[in-house]
């Protein structure tokens, strides 16, 4: 099996978005997002993910938004626990503007089949569920 970041990048523009990594960090990814459900639907922000470089076997972990979407709150559940601005920060330094880190990990990637569009459409029910 062909694992790492490079896997990542190709499953997202297999499913139409164009990924860029941010300078000298191979493993922070970002793409343009535009919120198909939820409260959020037609908003755009961008959406950054940290990739293990052993992806598809570990997922990336939750993900970064470039909005200010909900209050820092370290504990409680989704959709407004688990926010924070510190684990964020290596993407507001490269982008600038106000990031967030929802960590909001798929709990079924054991079981699933472990390919960008499953996680993707783990980050759709994240905004769904808003």
């Amino acid at each position: 099996m062909e694992t790492g970041i490079s896997v990542f990048l190709a499953g997202l523009r297999e499913i139409g978005y164009q990924p860029f990594t941010l300078p000298n960090q191979p493993g922070h990814v970002v793409i343009d997002y535009e919120v198909q459900s939820g409260k959020f639907a037609g908003k755009g922000v961008k959406i950054g993910f940290i990739v293990p470089a052993d992806f598809p076997v570990t997922p990336p972990s939750g993900i970064h938004i470039a909005a200010w979407i909900h209050p820092e709150k370290s504990g409680g559940d989704h959709p407004t626990g688990g926010i924070h601005r510190a684990h964020a920060v290596s993407f507001q330094q490269a982008l600038g503007g106000e990031w967030q880190y929802w960590s909001r990990p798929p709990k079924d990637w054991g079981n699933s089949k472990k390919t960008v569009p499953t996680y993707m459409v783990h980050v759709w029910r994240l905004w769904d569920t808003q």
